[in-house]
């Protein structure tokens, strides 16, 4: 590799040597500082495009938790697993999710509208998903109740059942002290 940018001096020192470096990486970080700022501007002007849809949203519910985030890459959070950050080549936004099998993508376009329609939807999809868990969570309560009375009752009649065996019960056995020693009221722990 041959390095054209600057004629090279035959004195070098170290000093002029760190400047050059510091130059550098003084113009790269220009740079990426730049490209976050752009991302966060990016993502501000969706934040911008889905304020109405968040005005929409009950101001109890605290399943979503809208902002940007700082950092290396900035990120458009619309609740605690799913964010909204720039691709690659910083003009895509990549809406993704993030579940305990890995990371999902949900929307994956340049156009900033469908980007906003796909974070509408996934917003209707978790109100519609907590309806359901919650309507479900009244059934299964019902229906956990509507057991629980039934064992109960089964519960009940068959202790009703061994406090006043039947008389044929014991005849039935043929073993008239098996059964009485297995009775819980003659039964004495072993000393």
């Amino acid at each position: 590799m041959t390095d054209h940018s600057k004629p090279r001096s035959t004195d070098r020192r170290l000093a002029d040597i760190v400047r050059e470096v510091k130059i550098a990486a003084a113009d790269r970080t220009d740079v990426v500082v730049d490209i976050r700022d752009a991302d966060r501007a990016r993502l501000e002007l969706l934040a911008q495009e889905i304020r109405p849809l968040l005005d929409d949203i009950d101001p109890d519910d605290d399943r979503f938790d809208f902002g940007i985030s700082p950092g290396l890459q900035p990120r458009l959070w619309i609740d605690s697993v799913a964010h909204v950050h720039m691709g690659r080549d910083r003009r895509v936004y990549l809406f993704v999710r993030d579940t305990r099998l890995g990371r999902v993508v949900i929307s994956d376009t340049s156009d900033m509208g469908r980007t906003a329609d796909a974070i509408g939807r996934y917003i209707a999809e978790r109100v519609i998903e907590r309806e359901r868990i919650l309507a479900g969570d009244f059934e299964a309560m019902k229906a956990s109740a509507a057991l629980q009375g039934a064992a109960m009752v089964e519960a009940d009649a068959e202790a009703s059942e061994t406090e006043h065996p039947p008389a044929d019960a014991a005849r039935a056995g043929g073993d008239a002290a098996a059964v009485a020693a297995t009775s819980p009221d003659t039964w004495t722990a072993p000393a």
